[in-house]
């Protein structure tokens, strides 16, 4: 571990910090657990898709707010790739395009999917705390809230590798969008992590980073918590309210 004087932290010693923050992944959440071991049901499968389709079409939005509050143009001709990325362009549908695919592939119709109504009231507030926040904070801030895509490709190989077995009636089609996001995610994390690293010198800015990190983080898992009580302790907002 990096020194716990006030020094600040060599350039290694403060990207080791930022990628032990592995362990609180999402992917270590029982939702995801549950997951990646086949014991969900159709429905809590749905119930996951239907969920994170709202933080994917938020990302753009966040990604907007970065580059409207970002004045160097190099920055922002590598990052508004990400917006691309997600919102399609000629040759290439998107992940937004991706992701409702993969709806329709573990048997939702796409109006079930872009109405947004099955998006949970915890998974809503999260992603939009995380939108708001790039909207009002700096944008080294912002930026490099999303280095949690440094632990992404390993969350999305582990669907690749079993939900072909464990979902077997989950459609092929509907894997594009994780084969899509192993190559984006990386290069993504390569220009993230030099704007950080660049960019947060002193201890203090160091640690401020790690809280950065760990906001990205918490609304990751407070989405998974929220599903999960929804879906595997069947009980959703509201449940003790008798119609």
């Amino acid at each position: 571990m990096p020194q716990t004087d006030n020094q600040a932290w060599t350039r290694e010693a403060f990207e080791a910090t930022l990628r032990g923050m592995e362990k609180y992944y999402h992917i270590h959440h029982p939702y995801h657990v549950l997951m990646n071991e086949g014991k969900l049901t159709k429905a809590q499968l749905q119930g996951w898709v239907a969920n994170r389709f709202y933080y994917q079409v938020s990302i753009p939005l966040k990604d907007a707010n970065i580059l409207a509050n970002c004045p160097d143009r190099e920055t922002r001709a590598l990052w508004i790739q990400r917006i691309l990325d997600h919102d399609g362009h000629p040759g290439d549908v998107g992940g937004i395009e991706a992701w409702i695919q993969l709806g329709i592939a573990v048997g939702l119709s796409r109006e079930e999917i872009t109405s947004l109504k099955h998006v949970l009231p915890g998974v809503r507030f999260a992603v939009d705390a995380y939108v708001n926040f790039a909207r009002r904070a700096d944008w080294h801030e912002a930026a490099s809230s999303s280095l949690t895509e440094l632990f992404a490709p390993k969350i999305h190989q582990q669907r690749l590798d079993n939900w072909p077995e464990h979902y077997p009636w989950v459609e092929i089609e509907g894997y594009n969008y994780f084969r899509k996001r192993l190559t984006e995610a990386r290069r993504d994390v390569e220009h993230g992590l030099a704007i950080t690293l660049d960019w947060y010198k002193t201890r203090e800015q160091q640690e401020r980073m790690v809280q950065i990190l760990q906001f990205k983080l918490d609304v990751l898992w407070t989405m998974a918590d929220a599903m999960y009580m929804a879906y595997i302790n069947d009980m959703p907002p509201y449940f003790t309210i008798k119609a």
